[in-house]
């Protein structure tokens, strides 16, 4: 990939990224990413890298990865911490994990008391609200 100059503008950074401004702004305050210096009587610069950037918390966003754990990722990002990044990895997936065997447990319930609701016809109380209650 060719390396552009610094051109772009904090909005076409965002629009570059698919994110909006206040987004960019965001990630800075939480030090994922530089704020470039301000020429004097001029406007900020964005360049490819930043637009890297963006786009690798948004990836990592879309993989679970908190802000906080795409900090930690971030310090990896020269590629050479293939043992540490795969660590990090290997936490979210039992996480995800976890959360998928949650997931499972509730639709169970759910599905249970959405029956018994439909068996329920014409009784005073209703089943499922019964159960919320007695739980």
């Amino acid at each position: 990939m060719n390396e552009l100059p610094e051109t772009l503008t904090i909005g076409g950074l965002a629009k570059a990224a698919g994110v909006n401004v206040e987004t960019i702004r965001f990630y800075q305050r939480k030090g994922l990413m530089r704020e470039p210096d301000r020429p004097p009587g001029g406007i900020r610069r964005y360049g490819e890298a930043a637009l890297a950037r963006v786009r690798f918390i948004k990836s990592a966003q879309h993989l679970g990865f908190s802000l906080d754990e795409i900090a930690d990722l971030l310090k990896l990002e020269d590629g050479s911490h293939c043992t540490e990044a795969r660590e990090q990895a290997e936490h979210k997936l039992a996480d995800v994990r976890a959360k998928l065997a949650d997931l499972q447990r509730i639709e169970k319930v759910l599905k249970e008391l959405v029956q018994r609701c439909c068996a329920a016809s014409g009784e005073v109380r209703c089943p499922m609200i019964q159960a919320l209650q007695e739980a």
